[in-house]
């Protein structure tokens, strides 16, 4: 399509032209008519710019911490996938996610990049994600899941511990396959319960907490509980409440910018 309608653009302008310029129009044409219709170059992910400062969620998550996450691992997985992808088609990211145990490079490239994707939005500094708050349709399934907001805290913060999820990983908040229930999740690395194989079914986070070392350690060196209790003022509910709406209604992973 994109290509006919390069030529239709050429047949146009032909029909004005003097035949000594038809030729060089033609070539032109033929070259344009060639890069619409192409795979996607390399370079079709990119690193989302953050929803606020790199200070703002201070003093939970530090400056320094936020700007080399940010802008140096996010934007090393956003390289790697878009190498990993050069001359492929390019689809969202999300759609990559299901499969990507088999697909080598997109397993911890292309996963690192929806995982902090996802990340950075479900945030907001603490004087405004104290205002936040969950819908009633999260609520109620935080309290059928888990009986309170504070068990559910509590049996997310076990998941964090270093002897749960050891070394790198992250901790999800997920919607089950009937949409009707949350669980607690952790994997490994930049595995996350959108993959088939991760876990027994597929899953939908609707909330998520990056657990590697390069997510704390400049502030909180080895004391990862602190950091995880501290995360919770800078959690921002009214976009957790989104995710699970998102969820809930179309038995899907939430989208990404980027």
């Amino acid at each position: 399509m994109k290509f006919f309608a390069a030529s239709l653009l050429f047949g146009s302008a032909a029909a004005l032209a003097p035949e000594s310029s038809r030729r060089e129009l033609l070539g032109k044409t033929l070259a344009a008519g060639a890069a619409l219709a192409a795979p996607a170059a390399a370079n079709a992910y990119f690193v989302p710019d953050l929803p606020y400062a790199f200070e703002a969620l201070e003093p939970y998550i530090d400056a320094p911490t936020m700007k080399i996450h940010h802008d140096k691992h996010h934007a090393t997985y956003v390289a790697n996938i878009n190498k990993a992808r050069e001359g492929k088609d390019e689809v969202p990211i999300l759609d990559l996610m299901a499969d990507a145990l088999e697909a080598g490079p997109v397993r911890n490239s292309g996963g690192g990049h929806y995982n902090h994707a996802f990340f950075w939005e479900e945030m907001a500094p603490a004087d405004v994600a104290k205002k936040t708050k969950c819908s009633d349709q999260l609520s109620g399934l935080i309290d059928k899941s888990f009986g309170s907001m504070d068990e559910m805290k509590a049996k997310f913060e076990a998941q964090a511990a270093p002897g749960a999820v050891f070394g790198s990983g992250w901790v999800w908040v997920c919607v089950n396959q009937a949409g009707d229930k949350l669980e607690i999740v952790g994997t490994p690395n930049q595995d996350n319960p959108l993959m088939k194989g991760v876990k027994d079914e597929v899953m939908f986070p609707i909330l998520g907490l990056d657990v590697w070392e390069h997510a704390y350690y400049l502030k909180y060196q080895n004391r990862r509980p602190e950091y995880v209790s501290n995360w919770w003022n800078v959690v921002n509910w009214d976009k957790v409440s989104e995710n699970c709406a998102y969820v809930v209604e179309n038995h899907a992973g939430v989208p990404v910018e980027g």
